[in-house]
């Protein structure tokens, strides 16, 4: 069965930017995660985008924020052909000067669990900024790898960053008061890819909390203030998008897959499915074979 997580070379290759054509590249994107923080930008058509249990519809003009360390996918809009911009990059390689100012992954990491910071934006909060323009020359830079390109690709993403950031400032979300340790975020960011690798065993948050070296009620509470959701929840949530992804690339029955994805019977796969994608698991595979 595919992994979630999907590796990226941070350290030979921070920065990615290309083109995506639904004639030309295979798809849809399977649910998958990575260490980069990973924004689009539809340039024809739509599709439909999936991130922290939320689908969307991304149309023409539309920018979508996918954040490190989120399981996300991107699905055909019926039979509409779609074009789109991608730009993934390590986000720890862009640093705010200003001392007084949270680095950008605390930034990101705390957008990702707060209500005001949408990971969509529509094409009318974005008239101000030279979105396309950002996208184009990070993927000129990208291809011809001239002298300084990795400068100017820095330079286009903290504008591009600065910029989003803004508009989630003014619908509220607060960046003057983030204070997580990095040292404790890495720890709970590593134990989510042994829970990729292990997802289809019995995982107790207490072997979960032992391995990071911290108490269970330490780790509950710093996992849900990084998640937004409790370590159960996100077992939960990377076994139904596994569950999800045979629905979809396989024919085999709700019984065998319950089996394979970690949970205790078929009844449960429907019942925690249908909670968190709103249909059962029979309706979202006829859906998205139509």
């Amino acid at each position: 069965m595919q992994e979630l997580f999907e590796y990226s070379d941070k350290l030979n290759s921070p920065y990615e930017a290309f083109l995506f054509d639904t004639n030309k590249t295979n798809f849809p994107v399977r649910p998958h995660w990575h260490y980069f923080a990973e924004i689009i930008y539809i340039l024809e058509g739509s599709v439909i985008v999936s991130s922290i249990n939320d689908i969307r519809t991304a149309s023409e003009g539309t920018l979508v924020v996918f954040h490190p360390q989120t399981v996300h996918s991107i699905y055909p809009d019926g039979d509409r052909y779609c074009r789109y911009a991608v730009l993934k990059f390590d986000v720890n390689r862009l640093n705010m000067s200003n001392s007084y100012s949270p680095k950008l992954s605390y930034i990101l990491a705390a957008a990702k669990d707060d209500p005001c910071a949408d990971f969509l934006f529509d094409n009318s909060e974005l008239n101000a900024i030279a979105i396309q323009e950002i996208f184009m020359s990070c993927i000129h830079e990208i291809d011809e790898k001239n002298y300084g390109y990795d400068l100017i690709i820095q330079a286009n993403l903290s504008t591009l960053l600065v910029e989003l950031i803004r508009i989630w400032r003014k619908k509220g979300l607060d960046t003057d008061h983030i204070s997580v340790s990095h040292v404790e975020a890495e720890s709970i960011h590593t134990i989510t890819e042994y829970i990729d690798s292990h997802f289809s065993e019995p995982l107790k948050v207490q072997l979960l909390a032992d391995k990071c070296g911290m108490s269970y009620s330490y780790f509950a509470r710093l996992f849900r203030q990084l998640y937004g959701q409790s370590c159960k929840e996100y077992i939960e949530f990377i076994r139904i998008c596994k569950a999800e992804d045979m629905l979809l690339f396989t024919n085999l029955d709700l019984s065998y897959i319950s089996q394979e994805t970690g949970f205790s019977d078929c009844s449960h796969l429907i019942k925690t499915f249908k909670k968190l994608k709103g249909i059962t698991p029979k309706q979202f595979r006829m859906k998205m074979r139509k």
